[in-house]
């Protein structure tokens, strides 16, 4: 990529500055917390016998105060929009880029502003998505990849050669092997695991920690997914925005970003070969049961799916809380672990789309932070202006694109193929 003339400082401080707003605007902002259910739903939801919906409706979420004025958060998000038209302009670039990420953090105040109602789902639907939605035109929907690969990775895992072997490491000795990890891969960044009795999932990423469930148990392998998923993506991606030094707001990922760095997770567990089946149909049942429940299934219904699954009480519990999460036991489900599959299907399609365009430098800049597909047109100039600095940390499979490239040539070809007629012609040979 060329170098191109350095924008004006004056512009750049003024980019700064309304970078800085929104990141300091959105700091209270914490929507998982807002929307988690008490230990004491789960307890006697399990007590009852696992027969009884939870307790949960827009009163229940009355008790849980969001930490900022709903009103005001809205009406700063929109002050700082107007400041970006005032300054930068309307078509500006990265007016264009921060204007919308003001709107959509309004939107995530709306959103958190209704828990516990039919609006709540509606707007985690525009931010996140919908298993009905479509990758492209004529593709299938999300629900239809959540079938098809069902199918498959169910046959994978009645393979005993492919089954994961026992959770034996605590959380306790976890931190300390993950902190091993981040050491190797950040030194002296300030960047560590440690334990959490506060998350849902056995594990999530801050803005320079790894917090693990305290009660979570993991075997090697997860400890491995872990290391790439929530050190090298999550943890690396927000130290590569937070050094930028005027897009300061690529530090702090919107939901809608959250598409796109999930989807890179989960790409750089496959990349890696650190993913396997059981992996896979976790998040995959993540989208089915989102699936069912936007079909109108309620907590009870999600909660038998899991089970017939095979997990057990509590784990079903936890599935099935993280699907209604933020709405009600009987409403519309909470739609961010779609993200997980829906980013990874739009994030290869980029970086193979890239490959066939002779344009592979463009892979390593979905790195440089919380980056959004839609922007990578718009973050090459950027770059190339010096306005936004590339990724200080990258994986090793982005360092030396030659092999990521030679393997990506063929995607455009080898997706081609009438999948039928394969299995026809490899009948006598599998």
């Amino acid at each position: 990529m060329t170098k191109k003339t350095q924008k004006p400082s004056m512009y750049l401080t003024e980019v700064k500055a309304l970078s800085d707003r929104i990141v300091k605007a959105q700091q209270p902002i914490r929507i998982l917390d807002a929307i988690k259910w008490d230990d004491s739903i789960k307890q006697a939801f399990l007590q009852s016998g696992c027969k009884h919906l939870p307790l949960i409706d827009a009163d229940y979420y009355l008790q849980r105060p969001l930490g900022f004025d709903p009103d005001q958060k809205k009406q700063e998000f929109h002050q700082i929009e107007r400041d970006l038209m005032r300054k930068l302009g309307q078509l500006n670039p990265l007016s264009v880029i921060m204007r919308r990420i003001c709107r959509e953090y309004q939107d995530v105040v709306r959103m958190l502003e209704k828990r516990g109602s039919a609006t709540f789902c509606n707007i985690s639907q525009e931010l996140y998505g919908s298993s009905q939605d479509v990758f492209h035109v004529g593709d299938p929907t999300l629900a239809d990849l959540g079938s098809m690969m069902e199918q498959t990775l169910t046959q994978l895992l009645q393979l005993e050669f492919l089954t994961e072997e026992p959770k034996t490491i605590n959380a306790k000795d976890a931190v300390a092997i993950l902190n091993e990890k981040i050491q190797a891969v950040f030194p002296g960044d300030g960047l560590r695991a440690m334990i959490s009795d506060g998350i849902v999932s056995d594990a999530a990423a801050g803005t320079d920690y790894v917090k693990l469930r305290a009660d979570a148990m993991f075997n090697m392998h997860d400890l491995r997914v872990l290391e790439v998923h929530e050190i090298w993506v999550h943890l690396g991606t927000t130290l590569n925005g937070m050094a930028q030094p005027y897009c300061t707001f690529l530090g702090k990922g919107p939901p809608s970003a959250t598409v796109t760095q999930e989807g890179l997770a989960v790409l750089m567990e496959i990349l890696s070969f650190s993913s396997s089946p059981e992996r896979l149909m976790r998040l995959i049942n993540r989208v089915r049961a989102i699936t069912l429940a936007e079909e109108g299934a309620d907590f009870m219904e999600i909660f038998r799916f899991f089970k017939a699954k095979g997990l057990d009480d509590e784990d079903s519990y936890t599935y099935s809380s993280r699907v209604f999460r933020g709405s009600s036991a009987q409403g519309m489900p909470f739609t961010k672990d779609l993200t997980y599959i829906k980013g990874f299907v739009l994030t290869y399609n980029f970086m193979r789309l890239a490959v066939s365009k002779g344009k592979p430098d463009r892979i390593p800049l979905l790195f440089c932070g919380k980056t959004m597909i839609e922007d990578m047109k718009v973050l090459v100039d950027l770059v190339e202006e010096g306005t936004v600095i590339p990724p200080r940390f990258l994986p090793p499979q982005f360092k030396d694109l030659m092999g990521l490239s030679a393997w990506l040539s063929f995607s455009r070809f080898m997706t081609s193929l009438n999948f039928r007629q394969l299995e026809q012609d490899y009948a006598n040979v599998l």
